[in-house]
């Protein structure tokens, strides 16, 4: 139901931009967050957006009761973005990092945007993103 797409090999201070699409649900009505695992770690939050469309990072000074409220939206290197039309959730990556390297993830949960990515009901399979020179 979610299908990540978009990866792939780049260079340092590369750009991309990663795509979930979803199908079978409602989507108007999920939160998508991007997540991402490196090997040998924890996979970790990067960004939210909200079914409202409020966006928020996936971090832990965000949680205090494990429920990260999406509201604030927040400018860096990643953006997120949603096109409702398309039902497709975009993650742009500029000034790509080696380490930004993994196997990033979308994930879709009802309405809120939460830091783990245990609390979503359906991820998707995961696409590369490798940065290297």
């Amino acid at each position: 139901q979610l299908v990540e797409s978009g990866g792939g090999l780049a260079q340092p201070g590369d750009s991309l931009t990663l795509s979930c699409a979803a199908s079978g649900i409602n989507f108007d009505e999920y939160a998508i967050g991007w997540f991402r695992q490196v090997p040998g770690k924890e996979r970790e939050g990067i960004l939210c957006i909200s079914s409202a469309g409020g966006t928020a990072r996936l971090v832990d000074a965000m949680s205090r009761d494990g429920a990260a409220r999406c509201e604030e939206s927040i400018r860096g290197r990643f953006t997120i973005s949603r096109d409702k039309a398309q039902k497709t959730v975009s993650l742009a990556m500029n000034s790509l990092l080696p380490e930004d390297t993994g196997v990033y993830y979308c994930a879709a949960r009802h309405k809120w945007c939460n830091i783990r990515y245990e609390e979503y009901t359906y991820g998707g399979q995961g696409t590369q993103v490798t940065v290297s020179s």
